[in-house]
């Protein structure tokens, strides 16, 4: 077992961007002094209190120049905004300015990040395998050609080449359920998360990667999931779960289709302000909380206001001689499988095994 951390620098308010660079930098070489096999870096874009981090590479390659074990990984390169040219060579040189130390971690972020780029986010999965495929063959040919519905070349000799052979591990993100035959068909190793996939989603993900790999073939899964030390499971959760709420604060706001009627929009907010934000005010017997009118038009940004209350609630800590207040309204939730309960579920699961106690 190997052991790393994750990190995609959001910069909130307070904060400058040179320093949390600075920060990062030294995150990871500390990391190396103190044995961590890799350190992982995500791209996310347009998102400042969530990420900084518009490219990995170019901030792993500087790392690499004040490191000299640690592995250095990308989590995960989002291949479908960019030229895969571009990107072989990129990681090449980060594999050479390392002295072969890359791990490429690839995926493809969130729909957010499409229109921006000018790319519709139907042409995702396309341009995801043609860009592997176009980054691998870049890697394993002197010269090579490409014709695809996205990208091509003709006798393309890429120039530098990485110092691994044939390639730097390659590893796929699994973030959705038709990625992990996907991964098993490329007998490619995963990343995966409970707080993105819950529990036994991603149970079952697991198990349809393991029994599509070729026989023999043992396949490799890096899990993320948040972690906190303490010296006793209450002080844990005091002092980790303020943050992790505000991370998935701004990660459902981040994941939500971008609101397209200001009219409606500004309708919805009025109506969600007037919620009380303390979960806790609400008995066994009050539902109006759930507001299942509300929860209906969560295409609006707002939405993600009621799945976090939600998910608090789920949160707070269990009696020992039954749920706290409000927790038993959750049972209908359940049955219906309502994608926000699904997130909380995992958030609690995270939560428990997170708080280890020293």
């Amino acid at each position: 077992m190997r052991f790393g951390f994750f990190d995609q620098l959001p910069c909130p308010d307070g904060f400058t961007e040179r320093q949390r660079y600075k920060d990062i930098l030294a995150q990871i070489d500390l990391a190396d002094t103190l044995g961590f096999d890799t350190a992982w870096l995500g791209e996310i874009h347009f998102i400042r209190q969530f990420s900084i981090l518009s490219d990995p590479l170019m901030t792993l390659a500087a790392a690499a120049q004040r490191t000299h074990r640690i592995r250095l990984g990308t989590a995960v390169t989002l291949l479908p905004l960019h030229n895969p040219i571009k990107i072989a060579e990129e990681a090449a040189i980060c594999d050479i300015l390392s002295d072969g130390r890359l791990e490429f971690g690839v995926g493809r972020g969130i729909a957010r990040h499409y229109p921006s780029y000018g790319i519709p986010p139907e042409e995702s999965r396309g341009r995801f395998n043609e860009a592997l495929d176009f980054i691998l063959a870049a890697w394993t040919n002197e010269t090579f050609s490409f014709d695809g519905r996205y990208f091509q070349a003709r006798d393309l000799a890429l120039v530098p080449r990485p110092v691994q052979t044939p390639h730097p591990p390659v590893r796929i993100a699994a973030n959705s359920p038709d990625t992990f035959p996907l991964a098993a068909e490329r007998r490619l190793p995963l990343f995966a998360s409970p707080l993105i996939n819950p529990p036994d989603k991603l149970k079952a993900g697991l198990a349809v990667y393991r029994d599509s790999l070729p026989a023999g073939y043992h396949g490799d899964t890096a899990l993320a999931f948040p972690l906190h030390v303490a010296a006793s499971r209450e002080a844990a959760r005091q002092q980790c779960e303020p943050g992790l709420m505000r991370f998935l604060h701004v990660a459902i706001e981040a994941a939500l289709p971008q609101p397209q009627d200001p009219a409606n929009i500004e309708a919805f907010h009025h109506e969600v302000r007037e919620q009380p934000c303390d979960l806790r005010r609400h008995g066994p017997g009050d539902r109006s909380f759930w507001r299942p009118r509300l929860l209906r038009r969560a295409n609006s940004r707002a939405a993600g206001g009621i799945w976090l209350r939600r998910i608090h609630r789920l949160l707070q800590p269990r009696r020992p001689y039954g749920p706290a207040i409000g927790q038993g309204d959750d049972e209908a939730l359940r049955r219906s499988r309502h994608a926000a309960l699904t997130l909380a579920q995992s958030v609690r699961t995270s939560l428990r095994t997170a708080c280890v106690a020293c």
